[in-house]
Protein backbone atom coordinates (compact mmCIF):
# COMPACT_ATOMS: atom_id res chain seq x y z
CA UNK A 1 0.00 0.00 0.00
CA UNK A 2 1.08 3.59 -0.55
CA UNK A 3 -0.03 7.20 -0.38
CA UNK A 4 -0.20 9.30 -3.57
CA UNK A 5 0.44 13.05 -3.32
CA UNK A 6 0.18 15.63 -6.11
CA UNK A 7 1.42 19.17 -5.57
CA UNK A 8 0.70 22.02 -8.01
CA UNK A 9 0.50 19.56 -10.89
CA UNK A 10 -0.11 20.97 -14.35
CA UNK A 11 -0.47 19.34 -17.76
CA UNK A 12 0.10 21.33 -20.92
CA UNK A 13 0.00 20.35 -24.58
CA UNK A 14 1.91 23.08 -26.41
CA UNK A 15 0.19 26.25 -25.17
CA UNK A 16 -3.03 24.53 -24.04
CA UNK A 17 -3.44 23.71 -20.36
CA UNK A 18 -5.63 20.65 -19.84
CA UNK A 19 -5.01 20.32 -16.08
CA UNK A 20 -4.00 23.11 -13.75
CA UNK A 21 -2.94 23.48 -10.12
CA UNK A 22 -3.91 19.96 -9.01
CA UNK A 23 -3.25 19.36 -5.31
CA UNK A 24 -4.37 16.01 -3.93
CA UNK A 25 -3.58 13.83 -0.93
CA UNK A 26 -4.61 10.20 -1.44
CA UNK A 27 -4.10 8.26 1.76
CA UNK A 28 -2.64 4.80 2.19
CA UNK A 29 -5.39 2.27 1.41
CA UNK A 30 -7.99 4.82 0.28
CA UNK A 31 -10.44 4.21 -2.57
CA UNK A 32 -10.49 7.50 -4.50
CA UNK A 33 -12.66 8.16 -7.54
CA UNK A 34 -11.96 10.81 -10.17
CA UNK A 35 -15.29 11.85 -11.68
CA UNK A 36 -16.43 14.46 -14.15
CA UNK A 37 -17.86 14.95 -17.64
CA UNK A 38 -16.04 13.88 -20.82
CA UNK A 39 -12.99 16.03 -21.48
CA UNK A 40 -12.58 17.24 -17.89
CA UNK A 41 -9.05 15.74 -17.56
CA UNK A 42 -9.72 12.80 -15.24
CA UNK A 43 -8.13 10.13 -17.47
CA UNK A 44 -5.18 12.41 -18.24
CA UNK A 45 -4.63 12.86 -14.51
CA UNK A 46 -4.63 9.09 -13.97
CA UNK A 47 -2.23 8.57 -16.88
CA UNK A 48 0.14 11.11 -15.31
CA UNK A 49 0.10 9.10 -12.08
CA UNK A 50 0.77 5.94 -14.11
CA UNK A 51 3.66 7.57 -16.00
CA UNK A 52 1.93 7.31 -19.38
CA UNK A 53 1.78 11.12 -19.63
CA UNK A 54 4.54 13.55 -18.67
CA UNK A 55 3.92 16.07 -15.89
CA UNK A 56 4.42 19.59 -17.26
CA UNK A 57 4.89 21.14 -13.82
CA UNK A 58 4.51 20.19 -10.17
CA UNK A 59 5.38 17.03 -8.24
CA UNK A 60 3.99 13.52 -7.91
CA UNK A 61 5.07 11.29 -5.03
CA UNK A 62 4.09 7.68 -4.40
CA UNK A 63 4.93 6.13 -1.06
CA UNK A 64 7.12 9.16 -0.29
CA UNK A 65 9.23 8.95 -3.48
CA UNK A 66 9.10 11.60 -6.22
CA UNK A 67 7.93 9.85 -9.39
CA UNK A 68 7.97 12.54 -12.09
CA UNK A 69 10.85 10.95 -13.99
CA UNK A 70 10.44 7.32 -12.91
CA UNK A 71 9.32 4.97 -15.72
CA UNK A 72 5.87 3.36 -15.36
CA UNK A 73 7.23 -0.14 -14.71
CA UNK A 74 9.08 1.06 -11.62
CA UNK A 75 6.31 3.10 -9.99
CA UNK A 76 4.70 0.18 -8.17
CA UNK A 77 1.38 0.66 -9.91
CA UNK A 78 -0.93 -1.63 -11.90
CA UNK A 79 -3.52 -0.25 -14.32
CA UNK A 80 -6.77 -1.79 -15.55
CA UNK A 81 -8.16 -0.22 -18.71
CA UNK A 82 -11.67 0.13 -20.11
CA UNK A 83 -10.83 -2.51 -22.72
CA UNK A 84 -9.88 -5.88 -21.24
CA UNK A 85 -6.76 -6.20 -23.46
CA UNK A 86 -6.54 -9.97 -23.00
CA UNK A 87 -4.51 -12.24 -25.26
CA UNK A 88 -7.16 -14.28 -27.13
CA UNK A 89 -4.87 -17.28 -27.78
CA UNK A 90 -3.91 -17.67 -24.10
CA UNK A 91 -5.84 -19.29 -21.27
CA UNK A 92 -6.92 -17.21 -18.31
CA UNK A 93 -4.04 -18.66 -16.32
CA UNK A 94 -1.49 -17.60 -18.94
CA UNK A 95 -3.05 -14.15 -19.34
CA UNK A 96 -2.73 -13.56 -15.59
CA UNK A 97 0.77 -15.04 -15.43
CA UNK A 98 2.18 -13.19 -18.44
CA UNK A 99 3.39 -10.08 -16.62
CA UNK A 100 5.16 -12.11 -13.94
CA UNK A 101 6.84 -14.26 -16.59
CA UNK A 102 8.17 -11.14 -18.31
CA UNK A 103 9.47 -9.92 -14.95
CA UNK A 104 11.43 -13.15 -14.54
CA UNK A 105 9.46 -14.57 -11.61
CA UNK A 106 9.93 -18.24 -10.84
CA UNK A 107 7.25 -20.78 -11.66
CA UNK A 108 6.14 -21.54 -8.05
CA UNK A 109 5.82 -17.80 -7.36
CA UNK A 110 3.78 -17.30 -10.54
CA UNK A 111 1.53 -20.25 -9.78
CA UNK A 112 0.81 -19.07 -6.25
CA UNK A 113 0.12 -15.48 -7.36
CA UNK A 114 -2.24 -16.49 -10.18
CA UNK A 115 -4.22 -18.95 -8.06
CA UNK A 116 -4.49 -16.48 -5.20
CA UNK A 117 -5.78 -13.71 -7.51
CA UNK A 118 -8.21 -16.11 -9.18
CA UNK A 119 -9.57 -17.19 -5.79
CA UNK A 120 -10.06 -13.59 -4.67
CA UNK A 121 -12.01 -12.87 -7.87
CA UNK A 122 -13.97 -16.15 -7.85
CA UNK A 123 -12.63 -17.26 -11.25
CA UNK A 124 -10.37 -20.08 -10.04
CA UNK A 125 -12.61 -22.62 -11.81
CA UNK A 126 -12.11 -20.86 -15.17
CA UNK A 127 -8.32 -20.79 -15.41
CA UNK A 128 -8.11 -23.25 -18.32
CA UNK A 129 -10.57 -21.31 -20.50
CA UNK A 130 -9.78 -18.72 -23.16
CA UNK A 131 -11.24 -15.18 -23.22
CA UNK A 132 -13.79 -15.92 -25.96
CA UNK A 133 -15.46 -18.46 -23.62
CA UNK A 134 -16.12 -15.82 -20.95
CA UNK A 135 -18.76 -13.18 -20.28
CA UNK A 136 -17.81 -9.49 -20.18
CA UNK A 137 -17.78 -9.48 -16.39
CA UNK A 138 -15.51 -12.52 -16.27
CA UNK A 139 -13.10 -10.95 -18.77
CA UNK A 140 -12.90 -7.82 -16.65
CA UNK A 141 -12.11 -9.95 -13.61
CA UNK A 142 -9.24 -11.55 -15.52
CA UNK A 143 -7.87 -8.09 -16.35
CA UNK A 144 -8.12 -7.17 -12.65
CA UNK A 145 -6.51 -10.49 -11.70
CA UNK A 146 -3.57 -9.75 -13.97
CA UNK A 147 -3.08 -6.54 -12.01
CA UNK A 148 -3.43 -8.27 -8.62
CA UNK A 149 -0.68 -10.78 -9.41
CA UNK A 150 1.82 -7.92 -9.58
CA UNK A 151 1.07 -6.95 -5.96
CA UNK A 152 1.16 -3.22 -6.75
CA UNK A 153 1.28 -0.41 -4.23
CA UNK A 154 -1.47 1.41 -6.13
CA UNK A 155 -4.25 0.15 -8.42
CA UNK A 156 -5.44 2.43 -11.23
CA UNK A 157 -8.81 1.71 -12.88
CA UNK A 158 -9.74 3.66 -16.03
CA UNK A 159 -13.52 3.36 -16.54
CA UNK A 160 -13.37 -0.44 -16.12
CA UNK A 161 -17.15 -0.98 -16.25
CA UNK A 162 -17.98 1.10 -19.34
CA UNK A 163 -18.25 -1.92 -21.65
CA UNK A 164 -20.68 -3.83 -19.42
CA UNK A 165 -24.49 -3.79 -19.45
CA UNK A 166 -26.40 -2.03 -16.67
CA UNK A 167 -27.16 -5.11 -14.55
CA UNK A 168 -23.57 -6.35 -14.72
CA UNK A 169 -22.24 -2.90 -13.83
CA UNK A 170 -24.21 -3.02 -10.58
CA UNK A 171 -22.82 -6.47 -9.77
CA UNK A 172 -19.25 -5.44 -10.61
CA UNK A 173 -19.53 -2.32 -8.42
CA UNK A 174 -20.17 -4.63 -5.49
CA UNK A 175 -17.17 -6.72 -6.55
CA UNK A 176 -14.90 -3.65 -6.57
CA UNK A 177 -16.07 -2.69 -3.08
CA UNK A 178 -15.44 -6.22 -1.83
CA UNK A 179 -12.04 -6.33 -3.54
CA UNK A 180 -10.95 -3.11 -1.84
CA UNK A 181 -12.11 -4.36 1.55
CA UNK A 182 -10.14 -7.57 1.06
CA UNK A 183 -6.92 -6.18 -0.44
CA UNK A 184 -6.87 -2.87 1.50
CA UNK A 185 -4.69 -1.40 -1.25
CA UNK A 186 -4.74 2.20 -2.47
CA UNK A 187 -7.11 2.39 -5.45
CA UNK A 188 -7.74 5.24 -7.88
CA UNK A 189 -10.77 4.83 -10.12
CA UNK A 190 -11.83 7.00 -13.07
CA UNK A 191 -15.46 7.23 -14.21
CA UNK A 192 -17.95 9.65 -15.72
CA UNK A 193 -20.74 7.88 -13.80
CA UNK A 194 -21.50 9.72 -10.56
CA UNK A 195 -23.46 6.69 -9.25
CA UNK A 196 -20.26 4.61 -9.42
CA UNK A 197 -18.41 7.39 -7.65
CA UNK A 198 -20.97 7.70 -4.86
CA UNK A 199 -21.23 3.95 -4.21
CA UNK A 200 -17.52 3.08 -4.36
CA UNK A 201 -15.45 5.98 -3.07
CA UNK A 202 -13.98 6.82 0.29
CA UNK A 203 -13.17 10.14 -1.34
CA UNK A 204 -14.34 11.71 -4.60
CA UNK A 205 -12.39 14.17 -6.75
CA UNK A 206 -14.74 16.17 -9.00
CA UNK A 207 -13.09 17.68 -12.08
CA UNK A 208 -14.37 20.15 -14.66
CA UNK A 209 -12.46 21.63 -17.60
CA UNK A 210 -9.09 20.77 -16.08
CA UNK A 211 -9.86 22.10 -12.60
CA UNK A 212 -10.43 20.21 -9.37
CA UNK A 213 -13.81 21.56 -8.25
CA UNK A 214 -14.08 19.73 -4.92
CA UNK A 215 -12.57 16.83 -2.99
CA UNK A 216 -14.47 15.05 -0.24
CA UNK A 217 -16.54 12.12 0.93
CA UNK A 218 -19.68 11.17 -1.04
CA UNK A 219 -21.84 12.57 1.79
CA UNK A 220 -19.99 15.89 1.85
CA UNK A 221 -20.25 16.37 -1.91
CA UNK A 222 -23.95 15.53 -1.85
CA UNK A 223 -24.99 17.57 1.18
CA UNK A 224 -22.39 20.38 1.07
CA UNK A 225 -21.29 20.95 -2.55
CA UNK A 226 -18.70 23.71 -2.91
CA UNK A 227 -20.27 25.22 -6.00
CA UNK A 228 -23.09 24.95 -8.50
CA UNK A 229 -21.17 22.63 -10.81
CA UNK A 230 -20.63 20.00 -8.11
CA UNK A 231 -24.21 20.40 -6.90
CA UNK A 232 -25.54 19.76 -10.41
CA UNK A 233 -23.19 16.91 -11.22
CA UNK A 234 -23.57 14.86 -8.03
CA UNK A 235 -27.05 13.43 -7.57
CA UNK A 236 -29.57 11.72 -9.83
CA UNK A 237 -31.90 13.24 -10.88
CA UNK A 238 -29.85 16.40 -10.68
CA UNK A 239 -30.49 19.32 -8.34
CA UNK A 240 -33.12 21.92 -9.26
CA UNK A 241 -31.84 25.49 -9.76
CA UNK A 242 -34.11 28.52 -9.33
CA UNK A 243 -32.87 32.05 -10.06
CA UNK A 244 -33.68 34.98 -7.80
CA UNK A 245 -32.30 37.88 -5.77
CA UNK A 246 -31.66 38.38 -2.06
CA UNK A 247 -34.70 40.01 -0.47
CA UNK A 248 -33.73 39.80 3.20
CA UNK A 249 -30.64 38.78 5.19
CA UNK A 250 -31.50 37.42 8.64
CA UNK A 251 -29.57 35.76 11.46
CA UNK A 252 -31.08 32.37 10.59
CA UNK A 253 -30.75 32.52 6.79
CA UNK A 254 -31.54 34.42 3.61
CA UNK A 255 -34.91 35.05 1.98
CA UNK A 256 -34.74 34.89 -1.83
CA UNK A 257 -37.33 36.59 -4.04
CA UNK A 258 -38.09 35.09 -7.44
CA UNK A 259 -39.10 37.21 -10.44
CA UNK A 260 -42.67 35.99 -9.90
CA UNK A 261 -42.67 37.78 -6.53
CA UNK A 262 -42.72 34.50 -4.63
CA UNK A 263 -40.07 33.73 -2.03
CA UNK A 264 -37.95 30.92 -0.58
CA UNK A 265 -36.06 31.05 2.70
CA UNK A 266 -32.67 29.27 2.74
CA UNK A 267 -30.88 28.29 5.98
CA UNK A 268 -27.34 29.41 5.10
CA UNK A 269 -24.68 31.64 6.60
CA UNK A 270 -25.04 35.08 5.04
CA UNK A 271 -21.25 35.78 4.64
CA UNK A 272 -21.61 39.25 3.16
CA UNK A 273 -24.80 38.76 1.14
CA UNK A 274 -26.63 42.00 0.43
CA UNK A 275 -30.18 42.79 -0.60
CA UNK A 276 -30.53 42.77 -4.38
CA UNK A 277 -27.65 40.34 -5.02
CA UNK A 278 -28.34 37.78 -7.74
CA UNK A 279 -28.41 34.25 -6.33
CA UNK A 280 -29.56 30.74 -7.28
CA UNK A 281 -31.51 28.46 -4.97
CA UNK A 282 -30.69 24.75 -5.24
CA UNK A 283 -33.18 22.08 -4.16
CA UNK A 284 -32.75 18.34 -4.65
CA UNK A 285 -35.79 16.49 -6.12
CA UNK A 286 -36.40 14.55 -2.89
CA UNK A 287 -36.72 17.86 -0.99
CA UNK A 288 -38.96 19.69 -3.47
CA UNK A 289 -42.57 19.21 -2.41
CA UNK A 290 -46.01 20.19 -3.68
CA UNK A 291 -47.76 22.91 -1.62
CA UNK A 292 -45.02 23.53 0.95
CA UNK A 293 -45.95 26.13 3.58
CA UNK A 294 -45.14 29.80 3.12
CA UNK A 295 -42.33 29.37 0.61
CA UNK A 296 -42.19 28.14 -2.94
CA UNK A 297 -42.82 28.99 -6.58
CA UNK A 298 -45.74 28.45 -8.94
CA UNK A 299 -45.11 25.73 -11.52
CA UNK A 300 -47.00 23.91 -14.26
CA UNK A 301 -46.96 20.09 -14.34
CA UNK A 302 -45.61 18.54 -17.55
CA UNK A 303 -45.46 14.80 -16.88
CA UNK A 304 -45.03 12.19 -14.14
CA UNK A 305 -42.42 9.47 -14.51
CA UNK A 306 -43.35 6.38 -12.49
CA UNK A 307 -40.55 4.04 -11.40
CA UNK A 308 -42.62 1.69 -9.25
CA UNK A 309 -41.22 2.49 -5.81
CA UNK A 310 -41.10 6.24 -6.54
CA UNK A 311 -42.28 8.77 -9.08
CA UNK A 312 -40.88 12.02 -10.42
CA UNK A 313 -42.96 15.04 -11.30
CA UNK A 314 -41.53 17.20 -14.09
CA UNK A 315 -42.74 20.80 -14.14
CA UNK A 316 -41.81 24.13 -15.68
CA UNK A 317 -41.46 27.52 -14.08
CA UNK A 318 -40.19 30.88 -15.34
CA UNK A 319 -37.57 30.96 -12.54
CA UNK A 320 -36.09 27.53 -13.42
CA UNK A 321 -34.62 27.56 -16.96
CA UNK A 322 -33.97 23.80 -16.89
CA UNK A 323 -37.36 22.94 -15.41
CA UNK A 324 -38.14 21.39 -12.03
CA UNK A 325 -38.14 17.77 -10.83
CA UNK A 326 -39.84 16.68 -7.62
CA UNK A 327 -39.89 13.20 -6.17
CA UNK A 328 -43.47 12.36 -5.22
CA UNK A 329 -45.27 9.32 -3.72
CA UNK A 330 -45.57 6.55 -6.35
CA UNK A 331 -49.39 6.67 -6.48
CA UNK A 332 -49.71 10.48 -6.57
CA UNK A 333 -51.16 11.79 -9.83
CA UNK A 334 -50.99 15.18 -11.51
CA UNK A 335 -52.52 16.22 -14.83
CA UNK A 336 -50.49 17.92 -17.54
CA UNK A 337 -50.93 21.68 -17.25
CA UNK A 338 -51.92 21.54 -13.58
CA UNK A 339 -50.67 24.62 -11.73
CA UNK A 340 -49.19 24.01 -8.31
CA UNK A 341 -46.79 25.47 -5.77
CA UNK A 342 -43.40 23.77 -5.34
CA UNK A 343 -41.05 24.59 -2.48
CA UNK A 344 -38.85 23.21 0.29
CA UNK A 345 -38.11 23.77 3.96
CA UNK A 346 -35.25 26.26 4.52
CA UNK A 347 -32.83 23.65 5.91
CA UNK A 348 -33.16 21.52 2.74
CA UNK A 349 -32.15 24.34 0.38
CA UNK A 350 -28.75 25.29 -1.04
CA UNK A 351 -27.76 28.77 -2.19
CA UNK A 352 -25.17 29.89 -4.76
CA UNK A 353 -23.89 33.37 -5.49
CA UNK A 354 -23.58 35.00 -8.92
CA UNK A 355 -20.24 33.20 -9.46
CA UNK A 356 -21.71 29.81 -8.61
CA UNK A 357 -20.00 29.50 -5.22
CA UNK A 358 -22.05 27.93 -2.43
CA UNK A 359 -23.08 29.70 0.75
CA UNK A 360 -22.33 27.53 3.78
CA UNK A 361 -25.43 25.63 4.87
CA UNK A 362 -26.30 25.98 8.55
CA UNK A 363 -26.88 22.23 8.88
CA UNK A 364 -24.11 21.05 6.51
CA UNK A 365 -21.84 19.62 9.21
CA UNK A 366 -24.54 17.33 10.60
CA UNK A 367 -25.77 16.23 7.16
CA UNK A 368 -22.30 15.59 5.71
CA UNK A 369 -20.86 13.76 8.74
Amino acid sequence: MASVILRNVLKRYDETEVLRDVNLDIGDGEFVVFVGPSGCGKTTLMRMIAGLEDISAGDLTIDGTRMNDVPPAKRGIAMVFQSYALYPHMTLYDNMAFGLKLAGAKKPEIDAAVKNAAKILHIDHLLDRKPKQLSGGQRQRVAIGRAITRKPKVFLFDEPLSNLDAALRVKMRLEFARLHDELKTTMIYVTHDQVEAMTLADKIVVLSAGNVEQVGSPNRLYHAPANRFVAGFIGSPKMNFLDGVVQQVASDGIVVRYETGETQKVAVEARGAREGDKVTVGIRPEHLHVGTGDYGVSAKAMTVESLGDAAYLYAESPVAPDGLIARIPPLERHERGEVMKLGATPDHCHLFDANGQAFERRFAQELAA
